[in-house]
């Protein structure tokens, strides 16, 4: 029975080109990065050549990109990395992150951290009026993820950035939905982080990488040999960084900006097809016998959790949509 897979947005199949390039690293040249015996030299080499890849993609610097496990752990790093130099303060984060960032926003509430939750509107985009109220002198950090992992709103994290930067906080993003479906240029986002994922992007699972912009100071989470320029300890997963960057490198060749969903008479898009990725869509059927299970109208999003934010969020109207939010990583 031929399968039909709709869920792209909670991983992908690896490309076979980004599986060519990565199995001799599995068993031919397998050695440890660390190491200063060809096969180490060769699988550094490997890991530096990968990581020229990404930053030309992203239009980074090489010494700006961190290799870790996925997107979760490019979240925490990025997120505990940046506040553990300061005394709890505040930050702010959109109220449909994903719980990589939501619960670690959590974690960071339970360490003494005020936290806002940033509305959206009914497209799924943050309340842009809202978010610059939301700053306090004692703001240290801005999340808010760039592309919507089940509607797909894709944010002005351009304009949030600067925003961020003119009330002298940090910005980072989430972009595991948005490298390979948008394009994403760092230098042109302004962002100082920014976290990926390969097996979003038709590359393996188990390998992502942090954007970290020159001058970011960052302090591990992970403490051991001091490998990534003791930023992230672990001996490197050499066949993964190799395919994360081939599977970079093919998603920006064949990135298709043109290939939008479009309603029909049976089907409404829940969000605005202007103001999404063009690889996430979130449908409703109305005639269908499964419409009761996806959300009728839009809506005013927020969540107000169970935690001690700096101000309350609005309760989500009668029939939100927040119920949707999704978890896959």
């Amino acid at each position: 029975m031929k399968t039909v897979y709709f869920d792209h947005a909670a991983t992908t199949p690896v490309d076979p080109r980004v599986l060519e390039a990565m199995l001799p690293y599995f068993s031919e040249l397998y050695g440890n990065p660390s190491e200063l015996h060809r096969l180490g030299r060769e699988a550094r080499a490997a890991v530096e050549a990968a990581r020229a890849q990404i930053a030309t993609v992203l239009g980074a610097g090489e010494k700006e990109i961190v290799f870790t496990a996925g997107g979760t752990e490019s979240d925490n790093l990025a997120l505990f990395g940046s506040l553990a130099r300061y005394r709890p303060g505040h930050l702010i984060v959109s109220a449909i992150e994903h719980p990589a960032v939501m619960e670690a926003a959590r974690a960071l509430n339970r360490a003494g951290w005020a936290v806002d939750f940033i509305p959206v509107d009914g497209d799924g985009i943050v309340d842009v009026d809202a978010y610059e109220q939301a700053f306090r002198d004692d703001t240290r950090l801005a999340s808010i993820m760039s592309a919507n992992n089940v509607v797909g709103s894709v944010q002005p994290v351009a304009e949030l950035a600067r925003i961020a930067h003119e009330k002298g906080a940090l910005f980072h993003t989430d972009a595991v939905q948005a490298v390979g479906s948008v394009p994403v240029d760092v230098a042109e986002l302004g962002v100082d982080l920014l976290s990926l994922s390969g097996h979003k992007l038709y590359g393996p699972k188990g390998i992502g990488a942090l954007y970290v912009k020159r001058g970011t100071r960052l302090q591990p989470i992970l403490h051991g040999g001091g490998h990534e320029r003791r930023l992230r300890s672990g001996t490197e997963n050499v066949p993964g960084i190799v395919g994360l960057g081939v599977a970079m490198t093919a998603a920006a060749e064949a990135r298709i900006s043109s290939a939008r969903s479009e309603p029909t008479s049976t089907m409404s898009l829940n969000a605005c097809p202007s103001r999404k990725s063009p690889t996430r869509t979130l449908a409703s059927f109305p005639h269908s016998m499964r419409a009761a299970s996806l959300p009728r109208r839009r809506a005013r999003w927020s969540i107000s959790p169970p935690i001690r934010p700096s101000r309350v969020s609005p309760a989500p109207p009668a029939r939100s949509t927040s119920n949707i939010i999704g978890t896959s990583r």
